[in-house]
């Protein structure tokens, strides 16, 4: 009897052993990593009005330490979840959704790349990366009760280099093949201009079609909500343009919050680094921005960086056929951590590779991708040398190693000089594969091994416009008519995109319809609302125009008040709110080479939308769209304008309760900079919402929301001189090496 209840309770306490066992297991699988090499910093974070930290150190690894410390005090959980994708563990925070961020983290092999790369690094970088990875670890030590996974820290600089490693691919479109791929849908069609007379490969499809309907979940990116509709617009205006200054416009558009908000910060050493603008959570330095002799601001482009191809496998599914040799497929099994309320469950995955990349086997057979940056890691090295270039020469230098993997550069300085370049590390493929198709795996003829030289991509330098723009836009379109470079100047093989944007349209027109480019000129021009009839907004417009609505007073009205649209997101035609709801699949169709959406389907749920929530089809825009955050208890709530699309842009939203589209994507960080002849170089930026980016307590969170609803800007203070005039606090942080 003894024996049976001591047995009975041992069954009962199984299931308070195993749930102790699954919320605990996590942290103690994990490999402890080594911390940093000892080195001490020191480093002032002063703030100015709007919480924008200046951060001093003697040497730049003082600085670097002092971004570390500086971000964390505004947005340590996201650089937890930057650092946990860097780890594979994601998905112990953010569940299945991170779980598949950490399937790409080990698909990619994102660690290994680190790992081999890192230490190949100069060593002035590396000692960056160290001091920034000591950064965080001094924030984690000190705050305990903020961090969210046992075991997380120490970081060092290799882990941060591998968050580099994992995110860059992402940019050009990496994230679409895979998620294709792990569905098993066909793939849909790459960029860039077909290739005249590509031998197609044996048993492969003639074309890459699009699926029959977009997923209804992509798969999650390593950046969090919004990436995949990340877009740009960037101007760079010449004095003879523009009647004064040089001009750079960095606006980028990216989602507000997560793993590519944009932190905005200068920095400032006595090592001759001084530079101020925006980075990543994760990163030590700005990634574009200016310094005192020259700024740069990037755009997303789409050439064809990817490359997939389908190998042909043996009866036991582990070796791949290579001309006449099989090979095997390099196996592993990864434990990707799942959380699920409060435990965390190990699912296991296997990961494949072969001589081509990472290899996802689905029910149409197994295939390989091969991408632009494949085991790379010298960007890390690149961008910092950039943050220091004083001249065109030196900036040139660095975008010719082609280290960093893709994303437009657009370039000013105080000579005079503008650039545009298509900056991509595209693959070095041979003529007369298509290339626009799947591959054949067993062809080693078709595994490319370098990129094209820089002197054959796209680019501009000081052309007879005085003017250049991007607007994630083909890069023949660009500086004017007379000055845009032949499509045919470029092999087709090169993939280099032909696409369109209303914005790149907008900007076309616009600045080459303007007599002079001055301060007025451009601000009309950027904060411009309005879209061409062409493109996808031509053909919605088609779409809706040719429903037979005689059955249906509802939708007749709807259309009629679309058709009479005024074509501009501006608050004032009676058309806007509609038009709003109607576009934004329409454009993310045309952007992504996915089937258009039913117009019917659109129109009605547009309609029913309105009448739901507002009672009436012509809703003023500014009560649907909306700038929304909570801060200490109380809702910021403000007008929008702009739309998907547009130079000012609201790209994405969050449908609230009340039926009101709370923007989370679209303008985010705007700089604005000049050079005047022999005068000091100056600038203004502003954010949706402020530099204390996850900190809902601090004066910050929303401090910019008004400025940004009324398109101004605050001032940026580079100089010291200003910064000390503006200052609203100074710390001192500082580690001691032990």
């Amino acid at each position: 009897m003894r024996l049976a209840r001591r047995i009975g309770w041992g069954l009962a306490l199984l299931p308070i052993v195993g749930f102790i066992v699954l919320a605990t297991w996590e942290p103690f699988a994990q490999t402890r990593h080594a911390p940093p090499p000892p080195r001490a910093y020191t480093a002032e974070i002063t703030r100015d009005e709007f919480g924008v930290p200046h951060i001093y150190g003697t040497t730049d690894a003082d600085v670097a330490y002092g971004v570390a410390r500086a971000h964390a005090e505004d947005d340590f959980s996201t650089l937890q979840d930057v650092i946990a994708m860097a780890r594979g563990r994601y998905g112990a925070i953010a569940g299945q959704d991170g779980a598949a961020v950490d399937f790409a983290y080990h698909l990619l092999d994102a660690r290994g790349t680190a790992e081999r790369r890192y230490p190949l690094l100069p060593a002035d970088t590396r000692a960056l990366f160290e001091a920034y990875a000591t950064g965080l670890n001094d924030y984690a030590t000190a705050h305990p009760g903020e961090v969210k996974l046992a075991r997380l820290f120490p970081v060092n600089g290799t882990d941060v280099a591998a968050g580099f490693a994992l995110r860059q691919p992402f940019f050009f479109g990496l994230g679409g093949t895979i998620e294709q791929l792990v569905k098993g849908e066909e793939l849909r069609p790459e960029p860039g201009p077909p290739i005249p007379g590509a031998a197609l490969p044996s048993g492969a499809a003639p074309t890459m079609t699009a699926p029959k309907q977009a997923s209804a979940r992509p798969m999650p990116l390593p950046w969090g909500e919004g990436g995949a509709l990340s877009g740009s617009n960037a101007f760079v205006v010449a004095p003879k343009a523009s009647g004064g200054p040089s001009v750079l416009i960095s606006n980028s558009h990216q989602p507000w919050r997560g793993g590519v908000a944009w932190y905005e910060l200068v920095v400032e050493s006595g090592e001759g680094w001084h530079f101020a603008g925006a980075n990543f959570p994760g990163s030590p330095y700005p990634f574009l921005g200016h310094n005192e002799h020259l700024g740069w601001t990037n755009t997303v482009n789409r050439p064809d960086m990817i490359d997939v191809y389908k190998l042909v496998l043996d009866d036991t599914g582990t070796k791949y056929r290579m001309g006449e040799r099989w090979l095997p497929l390099e196996r592993t099994t990864v434990n990707l951590p799942v959380r699920f309320g409060p435990v965390v469950l190990p699912i296991r995955r296997e990961i494949w590779r072969s001589a081509h990349g990472p290899v996802i086997k689905n029910a149409r057979g197994a295939f390989a991708i091969r991408y632009g940056g494949i085991d790379r890691l010298d960007q890390l090295d690149a961008y910092y040398r950039l943050n220091k270039a004083t001249n065109l020469a030196e900036w040139q230098v660095q975008l010719a190693r082609m280290a960093v993997p893709s994303t437009n550069f657009l370039y000013a300085d105080e000579a005079g000089n503008i650039a545009y370049v298509y900056n991509a590390a595209i693959p070095q493929r041979t003529a007369g594969a298509n290339w626009r198709g799947v591959l054949p795996g067993d062809d080693a003829a078709l595994i490319w091994t370098g990129t094209v030289p820089y002197a054959t991509i796209p680019k501009y330098v000081n052309p007879a416009s005085g003017w250049l723009f991007s607007a994630n836009n083909t890069p023949f379109l660009a500086a004017g008519r007379g000055n845009d470079l032949d499509p045919a100047s470029v092999p087709p093989e090169m993939g280099v995109e032909l696409d369109m944007t209303n914005r790149a349209r907008r900007a076309w027109t616009l600045l080459s319809g303007a007599d002079r480019l001055d301060r007025a000129a451009l601000e009309r021009i950027k904060f411009d609302q309005c879209y061409e009839i062409s493109g996808y907004v031509q053909h919605m417009m088609d779409a809706v125009r040719a429903l037979d609505l005689r059955v249906d007073a509802r939708l007749a009205e709807a259309r009629a008040l679309l058709l009479g649209w005024d074509r501009c997101a501006d608050n004032i035609g009676r058309g806007d709110a509609i038009a709003l709801l109607m576009i934004r699949e329409f454009m993310s169709a045309s952007y992504q080479h996915k089937r258009w959406p039913d117009a019917r389907e659109e129109l009605t749920r547009s309609t029913d939308h309105l009448m739901r929530h507002f009672g009436r089809l012509d809703p003023p825009m500014s009560e649907l769209l909306r700038l929304r955050r909570v801060a200490n208890s109380r809702e910021i709530d403000l007008p929008l304008d702009g739309g998907s699309d547009t130079l000012r842009a609201s790209t994405a939203w969050d449908v609230a309760d009340d039926g009101r589209l709370a923007v989370k994507h679209g303008d985010s960080y705007i700089l604005w900079a000049e050079w005047l002849p022999g005068q000091r170089v100056t600038s203004r930026s502003i954010q949706p919402f402020g530099a204390a980016t996850t900190r809902p307590s601090s004066r910050h969170y929303t401090d910019q929301a008004t400025l940004f609803v009324q398109h101004r800007f605050k001032p940026v203070h580079f100089w010291r001189e200003d910064v000390r005039a503006n200052a609203a606090s100074v710390t001192t942080v500082s580690h001691r090496a032990n």
